[in-house]
């Protein structure tokens, strides 16, 4: 088992839901503290680094490839094993789905290009590493994620807005499943490849799919409404992070999803939550017509 855990963006999505399913295994975690803790000596002891820092669309040409240089010079020091909270936007409207390991990474985009060169670094750095790649969350907070900002915003007013075409298929990952197929991927330590690329499955959904799956746990059905994009055009040549989202937007309008033979082939054991309880836990609670145990998934054995 792993015993010592360094969390960079503990208040982050992937690093709060991380800090706590190590702690659930039993790990001793740090939360490091930007404002007060050095990367270097905070790293020394350290069995695994989740490198969960998250700078905002707009700052990551400027802040990521410094902040990911910094990690792997602490980790090539420490002999951390890095875990990366990888994302899809590497692979572009190009690459046929389903994406996986294998995959080329194909974006052209500035941010898709970001994330290539980020990855790129640390596969050849000689430094341990565990890209867990995931599309969009369902978080068990509200964190500012498509689905809690956008989608079930506006559940009060009687709606469920969809960013992209409702047909297709979206890769969706429920955020404490992800949390825990970590924590079993750094069990396994030196058995792994140094540098592994893992794509989490978790639920391929259409719109239309995860909005009935959305007003099955609503004790008060909703109608499906297409979200409109034009107040980000208007807004973009004066809001950085409008045109960073549009520069998204097509991810909404390509049908995809992630391979999970990697992830099955090394947790054969791994169950991930049933959908209607990820919805449920994933929906503020005034909403929800009964709330699943939440509890539930804590109690079971990690990789379980």
């Amino acid at each position: 088992m792993t015993r010592k855990v360094l969390i960079l963006g503990a208040s982050g999505r992937f690093g709060r839901a991380c800090a706590h399913a190590f702690e659930q295994a039993g790990a001793e975690v740090t939360r490091f503290d930007r404002k007060r803790d050095n990367l270097m000596q905070s790293a020394q002891g350290k069995d695994v680094i989740v490198a969960a820092w998250n700078p905002a669309y707009p700052d990551w040409a400027a802040q990521v490839p410094d902040l990911h240089a910094k990690i792997i010079a602490a980790a090539k020091a420490s002999g951390a094993t890095v875990i990366v909270p990888g994302n899809v936007y590497v692979f572009g409207a190009s690459t046929p789905s389903p994406w996986s390991e294998r995959s080329p990474h194909r974006a052209e985009n500035p941010l898709g290009r970001i994330r290539i060169a980020m990855e790129n670094a640390y596969r050849t750095s000689g430094v341990r590493t565990i890209v867990l790649r995931a599309g969009d969350f369902l978080d068990t907070e509200q964190s500012g994620n498509w689905f809690d900002a956008v989608m079930t915003a506006k559940l009060a007013k009687g709606r469920f807005v969809y960013p992209g075409n409702p047909d297709l298929q979206h890769a969706w990952a429920f955020l404490p499943d992800l949390a825990r197929a970590a924590v079993a991927l750094a069990a396994r330590g030196d058995e792994l490849p140094v540098y592994l690329d893992v794509p989490f499955p978790g639920y391929t959904l259409t719109g239309r799919e995860l909005f009935a799956a959305v007003n099955e746990s609503l004790n008060k059905p909703v109608a499906l409404k297409g979200m409109s994009w034009w107040p980000l055009r208007l807004a973009a040549p004066v809001w950085p992070l409008g045109r960073c989202l549009l520069e998204m937007r097509y991810l909404w309008n390509t049908a995809h999803r992630l391979d999970g033979s990697v992830l099955r082939n090394l947790l054969p054991d791994f169950q991930e939550t049933p959908l209607a309880e990820a919805i449920s836990r994933a929906l503020p609670a005034a909403y929800v017509k009964k709330r699943l145990d939440q509890d539930l998934r804590s109690r079971r054995l990690v990789g379980a």
